[in-house]
């Protein structure tokens, strides 16, 4: 009999679509939260469950940004990123693009030669004893507007400061009254420098959120895209040229942009032939996980095992990795995989 969730629990993986802040596990935030007490963040991770529960997209990010509040020192850079990396591996994920916000640490007083160092620290140190590779994505966060995105920018393209692991340029934050194509010379720059567009876009905003993105921003893949079933037009260009879709079910529900999980777009994107990667977005504030994720994607798409598979695979091939990185990942996939079933 099919045991899918020990399946996915051993399932080589990669992730596209995750948070660096908003993967701090309830034990780290909680540590974090203790170590500067003014914060108003619990800090007994008990509490975090309640304090994680969105009553819709505002909601959470005003709970997000008080989260971000915690992290004030390098070494809080430092211990957030190693943690996240130690809980990726016990997914047995294997390649991660990590979204991280630098504006949201340097305007905090944050050195900004001492932030990078911080998170290429723990990077090599988690490739080094976890086996996770992580590649870094910087964001723009889209409310704090065209200031925020220039000195996104500037720390992105800076060589002097442009970390190793970065490998993307993104936009997060709320898209309602955050219009897309205000932050074309900001992409331009990004694109110009060798970074991949990687925005937000079609989230709690209809498909024209998303066409901005193709179009102004130059997107390879779009983060989230929810909307993006609700136009025919917009899922066969996704199709037609092979642009990804960086689908996070659970924080669609959690954030009210999806009412019903059965009713999540998903299923549309896949009958058109869109490429869907399945991601954890920000997993503990949701409360799941990369592997919970999988399981979620099994029931909507009814996928068995080597469904399950070619969905793991669609996140290398999406990804950013070099080439031999994605043809060591992916033949993984299958060599497991093919031992599972193996009678």
């Amino acid at each position: 009999m099919s045991d899918l969730p020990a399946f996915i629990a051993g399932l080589p993986k990669a992730e596209l679509h995750v948070h660096h802040v908003g993967s701090a596990s309830p034990r780290i935030v909680a540590e974090l939260a203790a170590r500067h007490p003014d914060s108003k963040v619990p800090t007994d991770p008990e509490a975090l469950a309640d304090y994680f529960t969105f009553t819709d997209f505002a909601h959470f990010i005003t709970v997000y940004l008080s989260v971000v509040d915690l992290i004030r020192t390098p070494e809080d850079v430092r211990l957030l990123t190693y943690e996240v990396a130690r809980d990726m591996a016990r997914q047995q994920i294997r390649y991660a693009e990590l979204t991280i916000t630098p504006f949201s640490s340097t305007r905090r007083g944050i050195d900004e030669r001492a932030f990078m160092e911080a998170i290429e620290d723990a990077r090599k140190a988690a490739e080094t004893e976890f086996g996770t590779v992580l590649r870094w994505c910087f964001d723009i966060p889209g409310e704090a507007g065209l200031e925020a995105a220039e000195e996104t920018t500037r720390l992105a393209t800076d060589d002097r400061l442009r970390p190793e692991g970065l490998v993307s340029f993104g936009l997060g934050g709320p898209e309602i009254g955050v219009p897309r194509p205000q932050f074309k010379p900001y992409f331009d720059r990004a694109i110009a420098a060798g970074l991949r567009s990687v925005p937000h876009a079609g989230e709690t905003t209809g498909p024209q959120t998303v066409w901005d993105a193709l179009v102004e921003l130059r997107a390879e893949r779009i983060g989230h895209g929810t909307t993006s079933a609700q136009d025919p037009a917009l899922l066969r260009h996704l199709a037609e040229h092979r642009i990804p879709l960086e689908v996070c079910p659970t924080s669609n529900i959690a954030t009210r942009a999806v009412l019903d999980l059965d009713e999540h777009p998903v299923k549309q994107m896949v009958a058109a032939g869109v490429p869907v990667t399945i991601n954890s977005d920000d997993p503990p504030m949701f409360g799941t996980d990369l592997n919970n994720e999988y399981g979620v994607a099994a029931r909507l798409l009814d996928l068995d095992e080597r469904g399950l598979a070619e969905l793991a695979k669609n996140a290398v091939t999406a990804s950013f990795l070099d080439e031999s990185g994605k043809a060591k990942l992916a033949a993984e996939i299958d060599t497991y995989t093919a031992n599972w079933l193996a009678p």
